[in-house]
């Protein structure tokens, strides 16, 4: 009887020796790691966090003339914001500047980007021409909208180019009937945001398949068409984000109306129209009521992530296509 062999035993498995030398070579990583983004995580850990921190404990204690904690309040800081004519009128102002500028903006980038796009030769002079403004300096562009094209003197760009046609001299920046201040803010604002906006446009366009305009074309769609039932959807991402920057951007305006109705020592005291930064900005380092300050600095921050968020809500922002 013939006997079967034994079936043979598994090979064992050798485990792989311990690569000492790569564990000390993580080690090496981490250690290079940490110390070159530990100056970035602790300058942002104090001069942000912290200091947003300590913002809203101030908000709760009656600081003026000071920003050291002792005396809590409660929200009377917030209760007196909302109870102030001024500080709601800044609000009102600032709503009403977001409602015109936002589409506004919006139109004119998507329109030179377009245009821009849609151009052979030139396209990079263009586009370089266009994106400039956007790296200039809100304080300094401010400065030369008040010194040079609104000044309100005869020799002023403005006044000089009315005077073409035979309008007289205005004070731009101070006459309040009618109120043409906001030709010099709406102007400024445009002038440095569209170009960076535009941008985005840009590489939105660029992205969209030449495949589905030329089966539009097949088809017979005018340019309009085009624009309408290819160009827009194929630009939703863009459109939600670009409208989300120009949003929180126009509930942010500091710079432009503090600069350009600014009087230096007395600030803004003599300005026709005050944002809610401004507003918040005098509170504090003006009239030194940094707990005032620092309740109006939340509050105008809740209002933003909720029109935010009301606005990505309406226009479907995260969505899937």
């Amino acid at each position: 009887m013939a006997v079967s062999a034994p079936a043979a035993l598994p090979p064992k498995t050798v485990a792989a020796p311990v690569n000492r030398r790569r564990r000390k070579a993580d080690w090496r990583a981490i250690g290079a790691f940490t110390l070159l983004t530990a100056p970035v995580v602790i300058g942002l850990g104090v001069f942000k966090y912290v200091a947003i921190a300590w913002s809203f404990l101030l908000s709760f204690n009656d600081a003026r003339g000071t920003i050291s904690l002792g005396k809590w309040i409660g929200l009377d800081n917030y209760t007196f914001l909302l109870s102030d004519s001024a500080f709601r009128d800044s609000l009102l102002i600032i709503a009403l500047f977001t409602v015109f500028i936002v589409p506004v903006t919006f139109a004119a980038s998507l329109g030179l980007a377009v245009l821009v796009n849609s151009i052979r030769r030139g396209k990079a002079f263009f586009r370089t021409v266009f994106l400039i403004p956007g790296a200039v300096s809100y304080v300094v562009a401010a400065l030369v909208w008040k010194m040079a094209l609104f000044n309100g003197l005869p020799s002023g760009v403005a006044n000089v180019i009315g005077g073409l046609f035979g309008a007289d001299p205005v004070p731009w920046l101070s006459e309040t009937s009618p109120p043409v201040y906001w030709i010099a803010v709406v102007t400024l604002r445009l002038w440095l945001q569209v170009g960076l906006y535009m941008i985005l446009f840009l590489a939105g366009l660029q992205a969209i398949s030449p495949s589905l305009y030329e089966a539009g074309e097949l088809d017979g769609t005018s340019k309009w068409q085009a624009f309408r039932y290819i160009t827009l959807p194929q630009l939703r991402n863009t459109s939600v984000a670009v409208l989300l920057l120009i949003l929180i951007a126009a509930f942010q305006a500091f710079d432009e109306f503090y600069n350009l109705f600014g009087t230096g020592l007395s600030g803004t005291a003599t300005a026709p129209v005050k944002p809610p930064l401004v507003y918040l900005y005098d509170s504090a380092l003006g009239d030194q009521n940094y707990g005032v300050g620092s309740a109006g600095a939340f509050v105008l921050t809740v209002v933003i992530v909720l029109i935010t968020l009301l606005q990505g809500k309406l226009v479907g922002f995260g969505k899937k296509d």
